[in-house]
């Protein structure tokens, strides 16, 4: 009950619909319950003496009470599709926008899979337990009430009888809940790592057919289904065996109010009427008691499903106290790194940090060079600056404005960002791009098309119309980088960060690249993440990064090969890679 009435704040807006599902519902089946009166009526009035109007009478009031509940049951499902529905949108609207928010650091720890089945399998299953489960637990519930009160007023030593079972079935169904609501949570975390291996399986399928690796990844994705198979194997035995006390439990107790109801009519304490009413009303009461099972398996799940939401809902996002105000006019004074201090926030304890106290300055229209081993976080780095990662320490100015006084979303309206590894959308290549600068119009969508060497886009099918694919996987890895790099420079940013962008690129077509490039590293100031001299001379300056974290050096890159050994040594590799 905690986890399901955290659900108020999207039910509420749709309460009386909720409400009147389950008046409407109540009457619905109490009308039901009339029935055995009638039929009482019927055998001690016009069956017992033969009167074959009566029960032609009698038949029709059935019929008309038959007819009734089931448009009832009609308009119950009429008052709460259309606002099911809204709700589910709603939340899975909230959650998607709670996901765009997080930091990226939430979904380094997350697998996507478990999103993924927390936005669909997961409200799937509240959307259904908030349009049948819930509003039949009350419905059933009441019409039990209901079903006794009349099974006494007919017969109290009877009635007595039937509830001889309560006891036993209400130990058994806390029994079960608390089973059954653990064994819940297992089985759909285990649908959402089954999901994510299915979601890389298709991402990478290129790698998996190159490697011929088809058959471990089956035997990976058997190994997962077979947990999940038992799991739900174990569910089922769980929900089997609650059913099957909840069907002999009652049925054991009506087979007894049978023989003392026959008993008593045949010794003339009991018509035949009541006794037939007593029984119908009782089997009438079968459904809505051993639909408990199911309704409590439902509640379990959509109570792990709620649980499953709010673990993403719950996580906050972080705090932008910026003003939005962009740097202030003045003299501009590019980037600055001031004591800066990085650590992965899932880092173990007492590991040190991966940047320990960078200090560097790019002056305003320069670029500069980032160099430096694997590994030794110049990526990290050029992360910072649009705050995809918070630093630990220290400080980033942009033209004197720290950073992290500003708004997320003017900061990235400064920064441009072209990454190593491109991720492309399904979407059109003119959708693409312009993800960089949604205002931007046809003619800066050409010239960054140009700028990064795209020409290839006008011989698609479409043009710059043409759907890409997932992930970009219709086109080439230097095609997509290509893209990306459109997609960096199309807003004409004020700061530019590019990381290593032209690693897929033949020397060709690296050349061309970076003749475009010049025009567009001539009117901002931008930071380049390089590993071949080819990359490093866009550069007006290099900094050297450190395996400790540290900014080691600064100059020119004739300056550092002539005063700098490790830097000497790290473009001597790249060259013989070059020469490669």
């Amino acid at each position: 009950m905690r986890s399901l009435l955290r659900l108020r704040p999207y039910v509420r807006p749709v309460a009386w619909r909720l409400v009147c599902s389950a008046l409407v519902a109540v009457t619905a089946s109490c009308l039901s319950l009339l029935i055995p009166l009638v039929l009482k009526h019927l055998v001690d009035g016009p069956v017992r003496h033969h009167d074959p109007s009566g029960v032609w009478l009698g038949g029709a009031l059935v019929l008309l009470l038959g007819l009734a509940e089931a448009g009832l049951f009609g308009v119950r499902r009429w008052l709460v599709a259309r606002p099911m529905a809204a709700l589910e949108a709603r939340m899975r609207g909230e959650l998607y926008h709670r996901l765009q928010r997080l930091p990226v650091a939430f979904h380094d720890r997350w697998g996507s899979g478990q999103l993924l089945s927390r936005g669909t399998n997961d409200l799937q299953i509240v959307r259904m337990f908030l349009t049948f489960p819930l509003i039949f637990l009350v419905v059933n519930s009441t019409t039990v009430v209901v079903g006794f009160v009349i099974l006494f007023f007919q017969r109290w030593t009877l009635g007595l009888v039937l509830l001889a079972p309560v006891v036993p079935l209400v130990t058994l169904c806390t029994y079960f809940e608390s089973r059954y609501s653990v064994a819940t949570r297992r089985a759909q975390d285990q649908i959402g790592d089954l999901t994510t291996l299915v979601e890389e399986s298709v991402l990478g399928i290129r790698i998996i057919k190159a490697f011929g690796r088809h058959r471990s990844q089956a035997r990976a994705f058997q190994r997962q289904s077979q947990e999940l198979r038992g799991t739900e194997l174990f569910k089922a035995g769980l929900l089997a065996n609650l059913w099957g006390m909840m069907t002999s439990l009652p049925d054991v107790a009506l087979g007894s109010a049978l023989v003392f109801g026959c008993v008593q009519v045949a010794h003339g304490t009991l018509s035949s009427g009541t006794l037939v009413a007593f029984l119908t009303t009782g089997l009438a009461l079968r459904w809505p008691v051993e639909s408990l099972g199911w309704l409590l398996s439902i509640s379990n799940e959509a109570a792990t499903a709620v649980d499953r939401f709010f673990d993403v809902m719950d996580t906050a996002p972080p705090a932008d106290d910026g003003t939005g105000a962009a740097p202030a006019a003045g003299p501009a004074d590019g980037i600055r790194f001031e004591a800066v201090r990085f650590r992965y926030p899932d880092a173990p304890e007492g590991t040190p940090d991966l940047l320990t106290g960078v200090d560097l300055h790019v002056r305003s229209g320069e670029t500069m060079a980032l160099v430096g081993a694997t590994g030794c976080g110049k990526t990290s780095l050029t992360a910072l600056l649009p705050r995809l990662y918070e630093a630990t320490g220290g400080r980033i100015t942009l033209d004197g404005a720290d950073s992290a006084a500003m708004s997320r979303s003017q900061l990235r309206s400064l920064v441009a960002t072209a990454f190593e590894e491109p991720t492309l959308f399904s979407a059109t290549v003119r959708e693409n791009v312009l993800m960089g600068a949604p205002q931007a119009g046809e003619e800066e969508l050409l010239r960054a098309l140009r700028t990064a060497q795209c020409g290839f886009v006008h011989d698609l099918p479409q043009g710059v119309d043409t759907q890409v694919g997932e992930q970009g996987l219709s086109l080439s890895g230097g095609q997509r980088q290509r893209l990306a790099l459109a997609r960096a420079v199309v807003g004409d940013p004020r700061f530019l960060v590019l990381d290593d962008p032209l690693s897929a690129l033949d020397v060709h077509t690296e050349a061309l690249v970076e003749a475009a490039l010049r025009e567009v590293l001539a009117t901002t100031t931008a930071l380049v993440v390089a590993h071949r001299p080819s990359t490093v001379q866009l550069a007006d300056r290099v900094a050297l990064l450190s395996d400790d974290g540290r900014i080691t050096a600064v100059g020119t890159h004739r300056e550092l090969l002539e005063t700098n050994e490790e830097y000497r040594w790290l473009m001597s590799g790249a060259d013989e890679r070059s020469a490669a």
